[in-house]
């Protein structure tokens, strides 16, 4: 059997809020746009261009920031190293000069208003999430190129086949979690090491190891950003941050100036499990209002479910003696991999899923990752991520206002408290009683996806948006 190739990188990509297939995933497939027209020697014949946002992306787009992505991406900026505090005034500058500069060097007429159309009740049938890229060149020929924003930051082109390196030979070939317990157990491997050997097909271990930290870092740090940022956030629902309230009541008087010592002030001030409850939803929203500030986040497996994995970690290292670098690397390389699995068996876009999709694959990851860091066995770690899913099933995608603020936010407080629930049951059990398997769940749950109705899937047309429908220009 064929397998797909993807690297823990995959799985955990550093850019800007507030959504990974909506903001992320456009602004990937505008910078894709540019680089074929360069490719072509097409790219300095270039006059206008007119962007075109289906489905999903066309009703929850402005909400999302889809029309900002795929702006910013046709300017060349990336996501990943863009000044976040600089994207109000390149957007503005565009606005106001109805003038585009392509991937920073070529200018033409752009005004917003009129070449971003949101096409609400126009759908393509391979992905709710599609965009098209419509280009007029200096000799009249015009050129039409359709990407698909599939989830977590992941693009596919119409037509494309499978990319070079999706192909790439692996030491250990993995679609299932049967697979990946199949070499466990032939190799002795916990599920980090058989990880890392993968990756081995990429780059060396130190370059992964390096990476891997640098996915962490963002993750401390847009941390650490929310729980000191206060006032509400941005989109007009005027939902005010909390993070940065709970964070300053937990913490009481205690000075600190930095990281390592907001750390120690946590970890001084005791353990019992109210303390640790209010502070795992603390890590959560302070991520997630982040997210929805247009900071820097990662995709954990995407950016409305990108608080989870960064709360339960934390939670690691303040309270469960995993503040040590190759603990917190076991920890992130164990949960990619069973976000893979996901991606392979079902789906990681909420557009495709619901946000079962989203905040469930990123708890089961979260509930894995922490079991084995804990000493649980490979079986136990499965267990924990099909524990967290299976009390996730079903949960709809219904962002009010096409915002990602609520109830996207406290959803990854309550994927994290889940996440960290599955890993303690899981630990205490025996696998060999267990009636259900991962492999069963995400089969259940891409089951589930596909029996939902289209109006639950990132649509904001049911479910919360509709019975509170506060449309941006009602706010």
């Amino acid at each position: 059997m064929s397998h797909e190739a993807i690297s823990a990188f995959d799985m955990f990509k550093i850019g800007v809020g507030p959504s990974s297939s909506h903001t992320l995933g456009p602004w990937r497939a505008a910078l894709r746009c540019i680089d074929e027209l360069k490719e072509r020697n097409d790219f300095g014949k270039v006059t206008a261009i007119q962007v075109l946002l289906y489905g999903s992306l066309a009703k929850t787009g402005r909400g999302h920031g889809t029309d900002i992505a795929v702006m910013l991406g046709l300017c060349g900026e990336d996501p990943v190293t863009i000044d976040v505090n600089s994207l109000t005034s390149k957007i503005q500058t565009i606005q106001t000069n109805h003038q585009l500069l392509l991937s920073g060097s070529h200018s033409i007429n752009f005004d917003p208003a009129i070449d971003v159309q949101f096409l609400y009740s126009e759908n393509l049938p391979y992905h709710p999430n599609a965009l098209s890229f419509l280009v007029t060149l200096n000799n009249g020929k015009t050129i039409s190129e359709t990407f698909y924003s599939i989830g977590g930051g992941f693009v596919t082109k119409e037509g494309e086949g499978r990319k070079p390196g999706q192909d790439i030979d692996l030491p250990f070939p993995i679609n299932t979690a049967d697979e990946l317990l199949h070499w466990c157990r032939k190799t002795g491997l916990a599920i980090h090491e058989v990880v890392l050997e993968n990756e081995s097909a990429w780059r060396n271990e130190k370059q992964t190891k390096e990476g891997t930290w640098k996915i962490w870092e963002t993750m401390r740090d847009c941390m650490y950003r929310g729980c000191h940022s206060k006032g509400e956030l941005p989109g007009g629902l005027n939902v005010r941050r909390r993070a940065f309230d709970l964070n300053k009541k937990l913490i009481a008087n205690t000075p600190y100036n930095n990281y390592d010592e907001w750390l120690k002030a946590i970890q001084d001030k005791g353990n019992n499990f109210q303390y640790i409850l209010d502070w795992v939803s603390c890590f959560a929203l302070a991520v997630n209002e982040e997210n929805a500030s247009f900071g820097r986040v990662v995709t954990a497996p995407t950016n409305g479910a990108a608080g989870v994995i960064p709360a339960v970690l934390h939670y690691y290292i303040a309270f469960c003696g995993g503040n040590d670098k190759e603990k917190i690397i076991r920890f992130l390389l164990t949960a990619s991999e069973i976000g893979s699995i996901f991606k392979k068996g079902a789906t990681i876009s909420a557009a495709m899923g619901g946000c079962q999709a989203e905040i469930g694959v990123s708890s089961a990851m979260a509930a894995a990752a922490l079991t084995e860091c804990l000493g649980g066995t490979q079986r136990q770690a499965l267990m924990a991520a099909e524990i967290a899913m299976e009390h996730h099933l079903g949960m709809t995608c219904d962002p009010i206002g096409g915002l990602v603020q609520v109830p996207c936010i406290e959803r990854n407080t309550m994927g994290a408290i889940k996440a960290i629930t599955a890993s303690q049951l899981a630990l205490q059990s025996t696998p060999d009683y267990a009636k259900v398997t991962l492999d069963k769940v995400i089969k259940t749950m891409w089951d589930t996806a596909l029996d939902m109705n289209t109006k639950y899937k990132e649509t904001s047309e049911g479910g919360l948006a509709s019975h509170i429908p506060l449309s941006l220009s009602e706010c």
